[in-house]
C-alpha cells in the first residue's frame, strides 16, 4: 500500500507522514524537500523556484516524474506532496486541513525554533507566514490547474479529510494512525 499526504500549511502533513512512514517501517518521500534541493541546484530560494513554477512547467515535471515513477515501482511508502495523490492514484490519499490562523502560527512557531521554511520569504511574523501561505494557495491552485487541470485542494480528491485545528500532533498521529491500520486490514482482506 502507498500512503499519501497533502494538505494546507501549517497542517502537519510533513511530520504526520513521516511519523507513519516510521510507525511502518517504511520509506518516506517528501516532494517539498525535492523542490528545496531543485532550488539549490539552481542556486534559487524555494521563494524564486515557486515563483518560476509559475511559467516554466519545468520545476513541477521533475517531482511530479520521479513520484509517478515510485507508484509504478515500489509498494509499501509514504509520500507527502500536493500532486502526490494524482500522480499516483492508486495510494491511500490523506489530505489534512486546518485553520489558516493555525496553521501560521505553527509555521511561524517551527521558523522560531530554526526550521527551514522561512529561506527566501522573510516570514518574521504570524500576519507575514498568513500571506505567504495564501499566496502559495492561490500560485498552487493557479499552476496544477493550468499544468495537470487539478484543483490540489479539493476534498473531494482524498480518501480520508483530517482536520488538524484543535488536535495535538500526538491526536493527529494516533487518529491517521487508526485510519491507515483500518485501511490495511480492508487491504488484507480484499474488500
Amino acid at each position: 500500500m502507498i500512503i499519501s499526504f497533502a494538505g494546507w500549511p501549517g497542517s502537519g502533513k510533513s511530520t504526520i507522514a513521516k511519523s507513519i512512514a516510521a510507525e511502518l517501517g517504511w520509506p518516506y518521500y517528501s516532494m517539498g524537500q525535492l523542490r528545496r534541493e531543485a532550488a539549490k541546484r539552481r542556486g534559487m530560494t524555494l521563494e524564486e523556484y515557486n515563483q518560476l513554477a509559475m511559467t516554466d512547467i519545468s520545476t513541477d515535471l521533475e517531482v511530479d516524474e520521479y513520484q509517478s515513477k515510485l507508484g509504478k515501482e515500489q509498494d509499501n511508502f509514504v509520500i507527502d506532496g500536493r500532486t502526490s495523490w494524482h500522480f499516483i492514484p492508486q495510494s491511500y490519499k490523506i489530505f489534512l486541513t486546518v485553520d489558516p490562523q493555525v496553521g501560521a502560527e505553527r509555521i511561524f512557531q517551527e521558523l522560531q525554533q530554526g526550521g527551514d521554511r522561512n529561506e527566501g520569504y522573510n516570514l518574521n511574523t504570524v500576519e507575514a507566514v498568513l500571506n505567504s501561505n495564501y499566496e502559495r494557495v492561490n500560485n498552487d491552485r493557479k499552476r496544477y490547474q493550468q499544468y495537470f487541470g487539478i484543483d490540489v485542494y479539493d476534498l473531494a480528491n482524498y480518501d480520508e479529510v483530517v482536520d488538524t485545528t484543535n488536535l495535538t500532533i500526538d491526536e493527529v498521529i494516533a487518529k491517521v494512525r487508526a485510519l491507515v491500520k483500518e485501511r490495511l486490514a480492508q487491504t488484507k482482506s480484499g474488500n
